[in-house]
């Protein structure tokens, strides 16, 4: 995927490209045995990640774009689009049903009274093997210093860590070394479809890339400050690092 064209936004290099061709890479990179990191950038990323841009500067991590907000950036300040926009509530069903076979999965993260339904979704929805779980709250807190460990004796393909911004980052960066699962994945909100605590946009709203209004309709105490104080400071990132490349 480093091939693969770029358009940096804020400083990420965030990769287009599409849900087959991102699913494919991965399928063919867990064949090869090579450790592959996934993340999905949104307007929240760029902020709440901006501290972890270096370290995401590696080879073996591909960050995708995820939301209008990205696609309003890369026309703005580098005139460019996305191909696709891509997130995990999609994504993960259908690189899950590309693959040849269940792959063994550890899920980290989400409520302990939803991740259950969640896990049970894996199963008999995806029809994948949950090989392992452990939710981002007490079971964090009880399990962190052998939860690496844990993972690795599970010997799980993919782990789907749902920590949200930037909890789950930090938690994957400083652990994706030692973790032996070949793709390891920040998922954010992805527990609560799947469990039922938070529900879709409609289609037509998915279509009409509104699914942001959607949820801050059903949200707003919670969401606001995404979508008031946190995008402006996203431009303001996003103009800054634009400057700086005008410069050099």
């Amino acid at each position: 995927m480093n091939t693969k064209k770029t358009i940096p936004i804020a400083g990420f290099p965030i990769v287009t490209t599409t849900s087959p061709v991102l699913a494919r890479y991965l399928l063919y990179a867990m064949w090869l045995n090579k450790k592959i990191t996934l993340f999905f950038a949104n307007t929240n990323f760029i902020v709440q990640c901006n501290h972890l841009l270096d370290k995401m500067k590696n080879s073996s991590v591909t960050i995708v774009n995820d939301g209008v907000g990205m696609d309003i950036a890369a026309f703005l300040f580098r005139r460019h689009a996305f191909k696709e926009n891509l997130n995990g509530t999609d994504f993960i069903p259908q690189l899950l049903s590309g693959a040849d076979g269940p792959k063994r999965v550890f899920m980290v993260g989400g409520k302990p009274e939803i991740l259950p339904k969640a896990l049970e979704h894996m199963r008999t929805t995806l029809k994948q093997t949950v090989v392992g779980s452990c939710d981002g709250y007490a079971g964090m807190k009880q399990r962190r210093a052998g939860l690496v460990e844990e993972i690795n004796r599970a010997q799980a393909d993919i782990v789907l860590v749902a920590l949200g911004n930037p909890l789950q980052e930090e938690w994957i960066l400083a652990n994706r070394q030692t973790l032996d699962a070949k793709v390891v994945i920040g998922v954010g909100a992805l527990f609560d479809f799947w469990g039922g605590y938070k529900p879709r946009a409609p289609q037509l709203v998915q279509k009409m890339r509104l699914e942001w209004l959607y949820r801050l309709c059903l949200e707003p105490r919670r969401l606001l400050r995404r979508y008031t104080v946190d995008i402006l400071k996203f431009l303001l990132l996003c103009r800054k690092y634009d400057s700086r490349n005008a410069k050099t």
